[in-house]
């Protein structure tokens, strides 16, 4: 039999993966990164091998996954479109690299992943693996296999006796890890129907959040997140813990019709509570401490950041390229950004920094104002010089 590493989630689509691929002569093996899953390592092992796999291996890369991928993209606070935080982009190139490691390690030669045919995800896995080792050949049964919907797999399953949790009457498309949430599919394609509250994980409905605001402060060491409420927290910790308070408020949900990068446009659902308050006040920490040319080319820089980071070219020299500038602008951004969040809002309330730019002698309109309004006379004279008909 041919041996292959299939990336497994434990969801519907990887379920029915192992079967398809051994009816194809496949000896499949199993691999499923823990980057916050839903599914626990006991879980996800007891039902590869209920379902036909020969072995899988289970990893825990949460702490390398906060450190080496959302670390990067908070520093360049890299959103796509505005609305998402990259969760499910952020952590593809990692699954794929340990693809690649296993293939190699099993000496396989195929690998597989149950990515569906007209969704982001192919490209972000495939991509990584070519760039990782060209040679390794990829296999991708959704675009190949008969099944055509959500619901002929689910018969598939109960067919073959595949043990599954979706069911026709849930049928959402979820994938989680620690940065957020995507939630897609079922009557969410329906643009007239508004976000099920029943569907979410992380945030509670804004009907039930608290009725009074809840302060919080984060304090930033070069760019780093260290601290909640004076309290040091390891990153991973911090955005377990943060995405618990931004919750319970509803802070960090996004319905955004989006640009795939197969063309087509759809329609996404997230979760992210712990991601939007640490791109919030890293970017206000940010505003009181680099100046302002540094800041408009830092934003046209995060744009095209999570454009990268988007279409999965993680390993590419551009990237690493662009997080070089980026660390290079966070040596200064140290302070702490006080917030209330309240009713699925979160505002600023307070800013400390050191190395803060804004000098309230200079700012002020009060008796303690230190600003020459002599010299705004020739500075204006010279700004407007170009402009003189």
């Amino acid at each position: 039999m041919k041996k292959l590493i299939l990336a497994y989630s434990g969801g519907l689509d990887t379920s029915c993966c192992i079967p398809w691929l051994k009816e194809k002569g496949f000896e499949v093996i199993c691999f499923s990164a823990n980057l916050g899953s839903e599914f626990s390592p006991e879980d996800l092992k007891k039902r590869a091998l209920k379902t036909g796999a020969a072995k899988i291996y289970v990893k825990d890369l949460c702490k390398e996954f906060a450190q080496e991928y959302i670390l990067p993209a908070l520093q360049a606070n890299a959103v796509y479109e505005n609305k998402y935080v990259l969760s499910t982009a952020l952590g593809r190139p990692l699954i794929a690299k340990y693809l690649v490691d296993i293939a190699h390690q099993e000496k396989a030669a195929y690998v597989a992943h149950g990515c569906t045919g007209k969704g982001n995800d192919q490209v972000r896995m495939e991509a990584t693996i070519k760039m990782l080792d060209p040679k390794l050949r990829i296999i991708a049964p959704l675009r190949d296999w008969e099944l055509t919907s959500r619901e002929s797999e689910i018969a598939y399953c109960k067919a073959k006796k595949i043990p599954v949790k979706t069911t026709k009457e849930k049928i959402y498309s979820i994938d989680k890890n620690i940065w957020g949430i995507s939630i897609e599919g079922g009557k969410l394609e329906d643009l007239d129907t508004a976000f099920d509250d029943k569907a979410a994980v992380f945030t509670r409905s804004l009907e039930k959040t608290p009725d009074k605001p809840e302060y919080l402060e984060i304090e930033f060491s070069q760019g780093v997140p260290v601290r909640i409420n004076g309290r040091k927290k390891e990153f991973t910790a911090m955005i377990e813990e943060l995405n618990k308070i931004g919750g319970r408020h509803c802070i960090g949900r996004s319905d955004l019709i989006e640009d795939r990068i197969v063309g087509i446009k759809s329609r996404e659902t997230y979760e992210a509570p712990a991601a939007w308050i640490l791109l919030y006040a890293h970017k206000e920490l940010e505003q009181l401490v680099l100046d302002k040319d540094t800041l408009a080319f830092k934003e046209i820089l995060s744009q095209y950041y999570s454009q990268m980071a988007y279409k999965g070219l993680w390993f590419s020299h551009l990237r690493e390229s662009m997080d070089a500038f980026v660390a290079n602008t966070q040596k200064r951004v140290s302070g702490k950004i006080s917030l209330k969040l309240f009713k699925g809002n979160a505002l600023i309330a307070k800013r400390e920094s050191r190395y803060a730019l804004y000098k309230k002698e200079l700012a002020t309109y009060g008796e303690k104002d230190e600003f020459n309004r002599k010299d705004a006379e020739g500075f204006i004279n010279i700004f407007s010089m170009p402009y003189m008909k």
